[in-house]
């Protein structure tokens, strides 16, 4: 229960119109019943918080620190990894389609509550299939970000071990968090556990894994969000992909879409006559990462030298260079 001096608070601060202070301390109760194991209730507490400010306008957790109610303790914590990222959809450069898939699901965990009275479930169940470096991991922060939900990585390092039944055992803990602790879920690398069950150089464990998930996940009735991520759709079992709410496909960025990268993180130090155009040609075939760390050695680059402007060539430069380590990399 509230302390008397948080039940004095959010009085208080309901009388004055302080929504800021309201939201605060009723963020600060679900906390603590969330630290002394009342999970259910501490989501129920963090919906209705959401539900007052969206009807004010508010994004949830708009304005505020978030406030961690939960870090994983025992096993879990060889398991999970807690963070609370602050990242936000706007953040990312995505084709139309795919915005509109990550918009849609938001949309729908924002108004969860009127689609769950209605009989109906807010996708929560994601797959996310693409090249590395597209943006898929960045994805999972960005749901947290904008739902104000902790981020929860799965460590496969402690997920998969050598040892029968240990692995499916473990997983069956990480669906058990998900139920306690409403947050995002995420499965990096989720080939390891989720190939095909046909392979050649599969082993018995590994099969068993993969029926365990397969069946956890078709049971999990929570409110968090499952993510998984691969580079590698091609060797998941297809009896994966019914499992999942909805399938979002990742793609190297186009020319426009390097450009507008390129743009908007050196376009301040660029000099004039700077062809974002020309540049992006040079930059067909990199990944959005790869993108982004060129520009961050074009900006490391002036910043030592104590240029103030980034000419076109210097830009051009440190694009090449990725090329190359990327060339390099798919001859070996």
């Amino acid at each position: 229960m509230a302390s008397a001096d948080q039940l004095k608070a959010l009085l208080k601060s309901h009388l004055e119109g302080d929504d800021g202070r309201f939201f605060s301390v009723a963020m600060q109760v679900a906390a603590h019943e969330a630290k002394l194991g009342h999970g259910k209730l501490a989501e129920e507490l963090r919906a209705l918080i959401d539900q007052a400010k969206a009807r004010r306008g508010l994004p949830p957790q708009s304005g505020e620190k978030a406030i961690p109610i939960s870090r994983p303790r025992g096993d879990l914590a060889n398991l999970l990894t807690v963070s609370y990222p602050k990242l936000r959809l706007g953040e990312m450069v995505l084709d139309d389609a795919l915005a509109n898939q990550l918009n849609r699901i938001i949309r729908e965990q924002r108004q969860a509550s009127k689609i769950l009275a209605h009989g109906l479930s807010p996708r929560r169940k994601l797959l996310l299939m693409g090249p590395p470096g597209t943006g898929k991991t960045m994805t999972a922060s960005v749901l947290a970000g904008e739902l104000g939900l902790p981020l929860f990585q799965v460590r496969l390092d402690g997920l998969i071990t050598k040892y029968m039944g240990e692995t499916a055992a473990k997983l069956r803990q990480v669906f058990d968090a998900t139920d306690r602790t409403r947050g995002v879920y995420f499965f990096d690398e989720f080939d390891a556990i989720g190939s095909q069950r046909g392979l050649a150089n599969d082993v018995g464990e590994i099969r068993r894994v993969l029926n365990s998930f397969l069946q956890m996940i078709e049971q999990d009735e929570s409110h968090s969000l499952i993510v998984a991520a691969t580079n590698h759709p091609e060797i998941l079992d297809h009896a994966l992909f019914r499992r999942f709410d909805d399938v979002l496909h990742y793609e190297l960025p186009d020319e426009a879409h390097i450009a507008a990268m390129l743009k908007t993180r050196l376009g301040e130090m660029a000099a004039k006559g700077v062809s974002w155009k020309r540049l992006a040609n040079t930059a067909v075939g990199l990944s959005y990462a790869e993108v982004t760390r060129a520009s961050d050695e074009t900006l490391k680059e002036a910043l030592i030298e104590g240029h103030q402007e980034i000419t076109e060539e210097d830009i051009r430069r440190t694009l090449n260079e990725r090329q190359q380590i990327l060339k390099r990399l798919k001859s070996r």
